[in-house]
């Protein structure tokens, strides 16, 4: 039985899969000669507005994802530079597939032990978001039927794509009509993995992430740093409906992301219920509220632009303020669908009323219009334009008539605090149509063989080496294998091993301790490889004692701007060895009769005085070694004499 957060995740029946998305460390794009590095100042050369709209598939239909992206009626602009050319530009056809993308895809493939497809086809998918300038993304299947061992089981990994990455959002202006996007991200290309529902749980759900992730790194042919890799969580329970939930870049996220959605899912069952029991029903009549509102003290009302409209909700009353996550009720979920169409107030409904400066009269007024009762629940957008505000409230009005019926299954992006927010619904297969313009690339068997034969290193294999080359125990060899941290414990080692730096704590400095800090909420992403590696090399060279590496992780995390250097002379730590020696000599000379009555069993007794004084400071080895040379001289001096 697999449990937590007092759930049994077999009995709820709970399907997890994960999209990993990783790009590639190429030095040109995926269909163009373009530079792959992003842009710190998005100050554009020139810059191009689009429309885009949504095309039928070759059997003739429209995806609905797309369908409703379309509804929103948004304006993108693009900001290029001296470094965006026509393709990306969609002026001019995208030329074929970057082989050097094509090779590391094929490593990466082989890794997770899948089948390599015999030729290389490339597709569109089409996406009007405006995240790519011609309304689709080009994807091109890699391989398939994979798997990956884990601590829980085998998964299978069911497709690997190589893909181009989509343009960056830069703001969203106005009512929200207007999208900027930056092109220098536009067409670098990507890794798209995707795992079959076999995890079962949400710790599981990280693992295999990490696990993935850390295959990746082990290729040194990705990205690194923040945007790089992002993950997406496919998640179904029993009764439920497949959603997924996309862009979780922290790894910690993942397993309460995955917690969060079971918990949603669960919630919207039960108030399904109960709605059907009380007999609810929506009506999809929309009227002008604004003559009720013309003298609002509202300032949100005020600042939407004073036009407000409104329907009724039958005996959905105290349904709204019901809680699905942390932070988010049903009421919120509403409020998703209508913010899509701009709405300067979101959603506001009667079961949170009294409240922004809306008083009771005007509350009485607008259950009037409606001939509304106490089981009834009125909501409300604030906006400009009618048009706008009709569309708000009939997104608001289907998705409340959905909850009658189940889980809709949908796309959902993730937030901050491990819950998720409404996106668009879940695209089906009419997206995918041939891409005419990009030959295919045929796979033989020699180019196989050639990138078979130098593959990196599999972690069963690091685990044994680990063990025999640095002496670490089966657990703790484990768990440096499996970190992402492998690369920099290897180089640390390497580097400071020989200067009295223990391979033991290295390990468990990148794992356990780094386990215990994030448990207290530091913010480890603040520290870079470069503060573990000045660490140890200060550590090397006895600037502090290895019971400070704690203390000088928290410092950092929180000053990530500070060097290690001087975050030790912040913390308190930075002394002197000659004022150590000198307390040693004085410490010695004050015990001097002590020291003759007891002889070398004294060296015990006076560590205890002197790492009173230098504890997290010094090592303890380094004062025990000018201990014991201080003491030796003292009892050798008396035998001479």
């Amino acid at each position: 039985m697999r449990t937590g957060i007092g759930i049994d995740y077999d009995k709820v029946g709970l399907k997890a899969g994960l999209e990993i998305h990783q790009q590639l460390d190429t030095r040109t794009k995926l269909f163009c000669k373009c530079p792959t590095t992003l842009r710190d100042n998005k100050d554009s050369t020139y810059s191009f507005i689009r429309y885009l709209r949504a095309s039928k598939s070759e059997m003739g239909e429209v995806d609905r994802a797309a369908r409703e992206e379309e509804s929103y009626s948004r304006t993108f602009l693009y900001k290029a530079y001296d470094s965006t050319c026509l393709v990306e530009n969609d002026e001019e056809p995208p030329g074929e597939l970057n082989p050097e993308a094509i090779d590391i895809a094929l490593e990466i493939a082989l890794m997770l032990n899948m089948k390599v497809v015999d030729e290389i086809h490339t597709m569109r998918k089409i996406v009007i978001d405006g995240s790519n300038t011609c309304g689709f993304q080009r994807t091109a299947l890699v391989a398939t039927d994979g798997w990956l061992a884990t601590e829980e089981g085998r998964v299978r990994i069911d497709s690997l794509c190589l893909e181009e990455d989509a343009a960056q959002k830069i703001e969203t202006t106005g009512t929200g009509n207007m999208v900027v996007y930056s092109l220098d991200r536009l067409g670098i290309p990507l890794v798209e993995i995707s795992t079959a529902p076999d995890i079962r749980t949400p710790e599981q759900a990280r693992k295999v992430a990490e696990q993935i992730g850390m295959i990746l790194r082990s290729t040194g042919k990705v990205k690194r740093g923040l945007g790089t890799i992002r993950q997406d969580i496919n998640i179904s329970i029993e009764g439920g409906a497949r959603v997924e939930i996309k862009g979780v870049q922290n790894l910690r996220l993942i397993s309460e992301i995955v917690k969060n959605e079971i918990l949603r899912q669960r919630k919207l069952i039960e108030l399904k219920d109960e709605l059907n029991n009380r007999g609810a029903r929506v009506e999809h009549r929309i009227e002008d509220l604004s003559f009720i509102f013309k003298d609002t003290d509202s300032k949100v009302i005020n600042r939407a632009g004073g036009k407000v409209f409104g329907a009724c909700l039958r005996g959905f009353a105290g349904i709204l303020g019901t809680e699905l996550q942390p932070g988010r009720r049903f009421g919120t979920e509403l409020a998703d669908f209508a913010a899509k169409y701009g709405t300067g107030t979101g959603l506001i409904h009667t079961d949170e009323l009294p409240a922004y400066g809306i008083g009771e009269a005007e509350i009485a007024r607008m259950r009037s219009v409606f001939n509304a009762s106490e089981s009834d629940c009125v909501v409300i957008v604030a906006v400009a334009e009618r048009a706008q505000g009709e569309k708000a409230l009939r997104a608001v009005l289907n998705r409340a008539e959905a909850a009658m019926r189940g889980i809709p299954e949908e796309t959902r992006r993730a937030l901050p605090n491990g819950s998720s927010a409404y996106m668009r619904p879940l695209p089906g297969a009419a997206r995918m149509y041939p891409e005419t313009d990009v030959p295919p690339v045929e796979i033989d068997v020699q180019r196989l063989k050639a990138i078979s034969s130098r593959l990196p290193e599999t972690f069963e294999h690091r685990v044994t080496r680990y063990k025999q080359q640095f002496g670490l125990n089966n657990e703790l060899a484990t768990k440096v294998s499996r970190s992402s941290n492998f690369n920099l414990f290897e180089l640390i080692v390497e580097r400071y091993g020989g200067k009295g730096v223990s391979p033991t704590l290295v390990a468990r400095t990148l794992t356990d301790t780094m386990v215990e800090l994030m448990r207290e909420g530091v913010e480890l992403e603040n520290l870079t490889e470069q503060h573990f590696i000045d660490i140890f090399r200060l550590l090397a060279e006895h600037a502090f004692a290895k019971e400070a590496i704690p203390d000088i992780m928290r410092f950092i995390a929180s000053k990530p701007e500070l060097s290690v250097e001087r975050a030790i002379e912040e913390i308190g730590l930075k002394v002197s060895i000659r004022d150590v020696e000198r307390f040693i000599e004085d410490t010695v000379a004050l015990k001097r009769d002590f020291i003759l009555e007891k002889g070398e069993r004294a060296v015990g007794p006076l560590m205890g005085i002197v790492m009173a004084k230098y504890r997290g400071k010094v090592d303890g080895k380094e004062i025990n070694r000018l201990l014991k040379t201080k003491v030796e001289q003292i009892l050798k001096g008396e035998s001479d004499k």
